[in-house]
């Protein structure tokens, strides 16, 4: 039962990778496909903490505890995901910003209708 545990995180981060992938894919509209894009970026936050995880680890504070004597979790990788959250709200905001001026401009956020855009 301890392997099932290990692997959950993972396959939950996959799965939700996998789920914004395919709502990215079939997207008829650019706002579902920017939520979409949000949706694959908060794969990488489960993945990052599926990683720095320990079983019956504490917070990596060592003001009243001895380094060594107990497990932590990994401060690194949870920077690592703060500044993956930061950028990620700061990409979905870029996007929608030109959604924004896309939809002032061209009058659509339908993909299919942009035809000033293809190459």
């Amino acid at each position: 039962m301890s392997h099932a545990m290990d692997v959950l995180p993972y396959l939950v981060a996959a799965y939700v990778f996998l789920t914004g992938c395919y709502g990215l894919a079939t997207s008829r509209h650019l706002i579902h496909a920017v939520g979409c894009l949000a949706v694959c970026q908060s794969a990488t936050y489960i993945l990052l903490l599926a990683v720095g995880y320990r079983a019956g680890g504490t917070a990596p504070v060592f003001s009243d505890i001895e380094p060594g004597s107990r497990p932590v979790v990994d401060p690194v990788v949870q920077a690592l995901t703060l500044t993956d959250i930061v950028v990620g709200a700061t990409v979905t905001a870029l996007l929608l910003a030109l959604v924004l001026q896309i939809a002032k401009r061209h009058g659509t956020v339908d993909p299919d209708e942009l035809r000033e855009l293809r190459g």
